[in-house]
């Protein structure tokens, strides 16, 4: 049993829902802010202030979005399933506050005498309880497609489920690495493991892939095909209101903070103090409450390059989406598992040296990035464009690709002439 494990099995049941509040409050909280940064965020980008209104610099202005959605009316369409259509938001939102209570906040501290962790559970497991609820937590979006009666939130629906699929495995194997170095699925050993350096530095292709890969699983863009607005007039959660729809937005930005603070956790260092401030006063900002303000930097970072994809990228097609998931995700992460294994290998048998390593993971990494980019995208042959049907009155119908038809000759019509006007004109007076 760890040192973390023996300080959390002594915890009385006070502190235990002392930090059960904390951390439901934390992502509250966390929440609020971040829909608040976002907006403000982009709004600098877009050269426009933002949410300037509700309180000082706009900050209370998620909080009354929060209220406005509690006091809307609850709309439940007739053809809707009513107990599935119900228990669909709290089923997503329910794993994402869940899968934050493996993650290590900080070091041990002392709270009102007694001596703890700031974590709420460890587990010698700790990963694949993260990736558990990550894979519950799109039961929810599955469902309230298919309970809310209606074809686009069934779309919206099957899209997040072959996405989590795709990009779940991806987030999988960028974990392999990780735990072949740290020796433990525990997500405070990994921490720990990182005492002296970091993983990001050490497994640089496992981090890339698991930055693109926290982005698909939360559905934020460019990966936000689930809700695209253009195509499926808001996805999965089309037909709710209220509380309900609060709860899929609730669950959406707690699975944003989670997949960060798990970024900070397996390839930053987690609570640990960035180099070379780990080494002032003999490591005095690497104990005690220093490490909440080093995790929540950290976390913040993660949560910024959200907001900067969002405001930058445009959403991906689906079939570029899957494609960069099965096609280059996947299979380069295998290769990179079986090369970090080999090198890992020779070198506990002393075949390596360390600048050897260093240069063979280089070239590595170089490899796989330049394949990343050179393969070839295999594009199916266009067929022929058919010519415009024509319907029995001689009128073009719409095409069934949405190209305009040619515009149809014009109608002859017979016009006299200002002549023979004149001319039946005097034959009329003459008679």
């Amino acid at each position: 049993m760890t040192r973390t494990a023996e300080l959390l099995a002594d915890d009385p049941i006070w502190l235990i829902l002392i930090k059960v509040v904390v951390i439901f409050a934390f992502l509250v909280l966390m929440t609020l802010l971040t829909i608040w940064a976002e907006r403000r965020v982009i709004g600098r980008m877009q050269h426009r202030p933002g949410p300037n209104r509700a309180g000082p610099f706009g900050i209370l202005q998620s909080l009354a979005d929060g209220l406005k959605l509690a006091f809307k009316e609850d709309i439940r369409p007739v053809m809707a399933d009513k107990w599935v259509y119900f228990l669909a938001p709290v089923i997503s939102a329910t794993p994402a506050l869940v899968s934050f209570s493996v993650i290590p906040i900080g070091p041990e501290v002392t709270i009102f005498g007694e001596r703890t962790a700031l974590q709420l559970v460890e587990l010698p497991v700790g990963l694949l309880v993260v990736l558990a609820s990550a894979s519950i937590g799109v039961y929810g979006i599955v469902l309230a497609g298919w309970a809310s009666g209606s074809p686009y939130p069934l779309l919206g629906s099957l899209r997040s489920a072959a996405q989590v699929i795709s990009y779940e495995i991806a987030m999988g194997l960028s974990f392999v690495a990780v735990i072949m170095y740290a020796g433990t699925l525990s997500t405070s050993g990994i921490v720990e493991a990182q005492a002296h350096g970091w993983f990001a530095l050490l497994l640089p292709f496992s981090f890339l892939v698991y930055v693109v890969s926290m982005v698909g699983e939360t559905n934020r863009a460019p990966f936000d095909l689930p809700e695209a607005e253009s195509e499926l007039v808001g996805g999965f959660h089309t037909e709710y209101s209220s509380l309900k729809f609060a709860l899929f937005f609730l669950a959406e930005y707690i699975n944003m903070v989670t997949v960060s603070a798990l970024a900070s956790t397996l390839f930053l260092g987690g609570w640990h103090a960035p180099w070379p401030l780990n080494l002032i006063g003999g490591g005095v900002l690497d104990t005690g409450w220093w490490g909440v303000l080093w995790f929540l930097a950290k976390t913040l970072l993660f949560l910024f390059v959200f907001v900067w994809l969002r405001g930058t990228l445009p959403r991906l097609r689906y079939d570029q989406f899957m494609n960069l998931g099965w096609k280059f995700l996947v299979p380069l992460s295998l290769v990179w598992i079986v090369a970090v294994t080999v090198i890992r290998a020779l070198r506990n048998e002393q075949v390596l040296g360390s600048p050897t390593f260093l240069i063979i993971g280089a070239v590595l990494i170089a490899v796989l990035v330049a394949a990343a980019f050179l393969i070839p995208d295999r594009k199916r042959p266009e067929p022929d464009e058919p010519a415009a049907p024509m319907a029995g009155s001689g009128f073009p119908v719409p095409p069934l690709d949405l190209q305009v038809p040619p515009t149809p000759p014009r109608r002859a019509t017979s016009v006299p002439s200002s002549g023979a006007d004149d001319a039946s004109k005097e034959g009329a007076g003459s008679v």
